[in-house]
């Protein structure tokens, strides 16, 4: 008979939880509040979501290093604090553009608000996790609130593209289920450390090759539709279409970040046992990804689109950083999208800024580049912003995005893969048509005859300028101030252990 174990809260380190609780604690504030008085101004919860978005970025920058919680389950690690510092930065950049727009609704329900504070703690759980059941209970509870977030914008479009990555997603946690139940059948745990362990002992066993390739290649094919990589990446821009602007722009940074870092710590520890195959096929993932998602940005009608497939492009970009396993490549991951983030999420905003009652300029879409001719005369500030972010995420230098490309180029030349640098560089070249043809249409084309003052509702809200105003300062001022962010990333990454020196 098995004797009872005593386990007293100290040793719980309970205080491992503590942001994710926070997150969920506001989620539930929220539906409380609204339980008691109805019809409340969104205001309030706006500001009650950014209250609750700031105590819980302090409870993490507060947490200590190297520390596990909660049955050894919690990993509290420099990568799990630098990329929920990310997440909630970003986050608050989001919120406040609810109070830009009267016409969306989605934005009046305080469940709109739950859901994304429960979102944001199972992202939460995903990155300060090395257990594999854990980071797949944090990753469906952040899948499901996406799904109803997207379903909320209450338009075909969204009901469609939320039925479109419910239906991915249920296949991606399929993936992940079944190359979880391989790693568990080959070494008895769900620990990362652990498997690798096992893995290491048993990897000359006849046989135990196929089935470390086999759970390796399950998850691989889980992440990658998770992160959009080809051949998995055809969701992305209806749900991106379907989505609302800033809500797109949000999913093309948050989701992904969390995924990276669980990417990161399952697949480089791969990599670090030697196992070949693993680093080839990421490799190859992240070259036809970034490949394929420039050619189909070329030919876009709509700005929309264009920028969902270049968010699968910058994700195969960023992959290729995980093939690499060194500690500059991860710590050019979270350079990456440190400044990706207010690039993208900016310039998706920015299509709020015009927006027409009717689509007087395409049958199907919302933003083509047609709605963008002759922006200059029209809101000279909007399309030199947009221009400034179109150059930021084609790597013009000296703007923000292009640090992270040459870092993570430079990464890939030190390990020792310049015919990877030479890919990059390249579908940088091709990336560039597609940003640079906007501003064509926005600085040398005329303004087309049917755009006047009644077809068009101009965004023009001080919370909107506030935002973009932020996310222009971060790609000026980044020219300038790369360096400290770039070593406080390198530190944390050291901390953390991960990839080779």
């Amino acid at each position: 008979m098995l004797e009872p174990v005593n386990i007293s809260l100290a040793e719980l380190n309970l205080v491992t939880l503590m942001p994710m609780l926070i997150a969920i604690a506001g989620g539930l504030i929220v539906l409380t509040i609204d339980l008691i008085k109805e019809n409340l101004h969104k205001s309030l919860y706006v500001m009650l979501t950014i209250l609750i978005l700031l105590i819980d970025l302090g409870a993490t920058v507060g947490l200590q290093y190297n520390e596990r919680g909660f049955f050894d389950v919690m990993l509290i690690d420099g990568v799990a604090i630098l990329s929920q510092i990310i997440i909630l930065i970003a986050s608050m950049l989001f919120i406040p553009l609810a109070l830009t727009s009267k016409r969306f609704h989605e934005y009046s329900y305080p469940e709109f608000f739950a859901l994304f504070m429960f979102m944001i703690a199972g992202f939460q759980f995903m990155v300060s996790s090395d257990n594999l059941i854990l980071i797949f209970v944090g990753l469906e509870t952040a899948s499901l609130s996406l799904y109803t977030l997207i379903a909320l914008h209450n338009r075909h479009n969204s009901f469609e593209a939320a039925v479109k990555y419910f239906t991915m997603g249920a296949l991606a946690a399929g993936f992940y289920s079944m190359g979880a139940a391989i790693l568990y059948g080959i070494s008895g745990s769900l620990e990362l450390y652990q498997i690798a362990e096992a893995i290491q002992g048993r990897m000359d066993e006849a046989g135990m090759m196929i089935l470390i390739l086999g759970g390796a290649g399950f998850l691989l094919a889980s992440f990658a539709f998770k992160l959009s990589l080809f051949p998995f990446h055809t969701w992305a821009p209806d749900v991106y279409e379907g989505a609302s602007a800033p809500l797109a722009g949000y999913m093309s940074v948050v989701p992904k970040v969390a995924a990276f870092v669980v990417s990161m710590r399952i697949f480089e520890m791969f990599i670090e046992l030697g196992i070949e195959w693993v680093q080839v096929a990421i490799l190859v993932l992240a070259v036809v990804t970034m490949t394929i998602a420039n050619i189909m940005a070329l030919v876009q009608e709509d700005v929309k689109r264009m920028l969902a497939y270049s968010s699968i492009s910058h994700a195969g970009f960023v992959m290729a950083a995980i093939a690499l396993a060194t500690t500059k490549a991860n710590t050019g991951i979270f350079l990456y999208y440190g400044l990706f983030m207010f690039t993208n999420l900016g310039a998706f905003a920015m299509l709020w800024v015009s927006r027409h009652k009717h689509r007087i300029h395409h049958a199907r879409y919302d933003h083509p580049y047609e709605k963008f001719s002759g922006m200059i005369k029209i809101m000279p500030i909007g399309a030199v912003v947009m221009a400034l972010f179109m150059l930021s995420l084609a790597g013009v230098p000296p703007f923000s995005v292009f640090w992270g490309k040459i870092y993570l180029m430079s990464a890939a030349v030190d390990a020792g893969y310049v015919w990877l640098a030479i890919v990059m560089g390249l579908n940088s070249a091709i990336a560039a048509y597609y940003y640079l043809k906007l501003i064509v249409y926005m600085f040398l084309k005329e303004p087309t005859g049917q755009v006047n003052e009644a077809t068009v509702y101009y965004n023009v809200s001080t919370p909107l300028m506030t935002i973009l105003g932020f996310a222009v300062f971060v790609t000026v001022g980044s020219m300038f101030y790369v360096d400290p962010l770039l070593e406080y990333i390198t530190e944390m990454i050291k901390i953390s252990g991960i990839g080779f020196n």
